[in-house]
């Protein structure tokens, strides 16, 4: 029995110096326990091997057991917090007046002459969708609920994981295993409950991307893979979205506006064609500075914040690239083209 708690401990530590997830490590733990009931049923009574393992079966039923029930209890918790939401305030009508306690939140916004009164309303009526709530969809969701836009969807198919959380900052500890987006949702209502949050725990997929997207007035990608960016991009193109759409690698990120219907270049105008993955490791491989998302992605919100209040000079026709290791901003002018297989002439979109 000793002999069996020694090699849970030294899996456990080995797994946790390697930064293996909890899933990885427990599901080892579990083929230990399956080869330790394996000795006990099947070897005789008085076998060295058997005796070194606890000598009964019984002992480890009642553990597994006991395990069982507990994980049972953690997973219905987690259940009903992810389905349970805060009681909140119902959304005004898009014209109503301000209540007191919308103008006390936003007051610091609404002094700035280029958003105002009627820039804070605009925020309050626009529908903003945000495609991914990771690295780069937490900090976008978390501002752009605080700011006051009206109606926040946000798509995403993953569950929170204990790696996630050095970096996606909307996520808590105690959302482990449940899925981002309803763990977003519940921390953006928290946080402002004049918003309206619809989380979508799904896939995003070209069978729905276009009824979707339709419903929203801008799009943001936090996606980490070109298969989406290409389809984000095609159908904000094909339905004249504007679309804000960052990357993240190590200490780099970067950050444009594609808007193909008000003259500047779409995504494919930039990256026409997704390289080689060899030279595009993910987070996982190559690593992330953990506060580096919450840059880019508050720059996301900002942009969005700019365009449906028409403050300032959007980054259309712009790419931004902020380099955290050496402090430094590039800007780089970047063209529509022709010949564009998304937003060119004779595309097919």
């Amino acid at each position: 029995m000793i002999l069996v708690g020694v090699m849970v401990a030294v899996l456990w530590g080995i797994g946790a110096a390697m930064g293996a997830p909890r899933r990885a490590r427990w599901t080892m733990i579990g083929i230990l326990m399956s080869g330790v009931l394996l000795i006990q049923f099947t070897l005789p009574d008085g076998h060295p091997l058997r005796a070194a393992t606890g000598a009964e079966p019984a002992f480890w039923l009642l553990i597994l057991a006991f395990v069982g029930v507990f994980w049972l209890y953690r997973q219905g918790l987690g259940w009903m917090r992810s389905r349970s939401q805060p009681v909140a305030e119902p959304a005004p009508a898009p014209n109503a007046a301000f209540s007191e306690a919308e103008l006390n939140r936003y007051a610091r916004q609404i002094v700035l002459r280029e958003i105002g009164g009627p820039g804070q309303k605009a925020l309050r009526n626009a529908k903003v969708l945000v495609i991914g709530a990771g690295g780069l969809g937490s900090p976008a969701l978390q501002y752009l609920a605080a700011c006051g836009v009206g109606t926040i969807g946000v798509i995403d198919d993953d569950l929170v994981e204990g790696a996630n959380l050095a970096r996606q900052v909307i996520h808590a500890d105690a959302m482990i295993g449940q899925p981002k987006v309803f763990s977003a949702a519940a921390a953006m209502t928290a946080q402002n409950p004049f918003v309206t949050v619809k989380p979508y725990h799904r896939r995003l997929t070209e069978d729905v991307a276009e009824g979707l997207v339709d419903d929203y007035d801008i799009v943001l990608d936090g996606t980490d893979n070109f298969d989406s960016r290409y389809l984000i991009n095609r159908t904000c193109v094909a339905l004249g979205k504007p679309l804000v759409a960052a990357a993240l690698t190590q200490w780099e990120g970067q950050i444009s506006v594609y808007d193909p219907a008000q003259g500047a270049p779409c995504y494919a105008c930039v990256f026409p064609q997704s390289p080689d993955p060899s030279l595009v490791p993910s987070c996982a491989e190559a690593g992330v500075l953990g506060p580096l998302p919450g840059v880019v992605g508050a720059m996301m919100a900002v942009e969005t914040v700019k365009l449906l209040t028409g403050a300032g000079d959007s980054l259309r026709g712009r790419l931004m690239i902020y380099d955290a290791l050496y402090a430094e901003n590039r800007v780089i002018k970047i063209s529509k083209q022709p010949d564009c297989a998304v937003c060119g002439t004779g595309s097919a979109v």
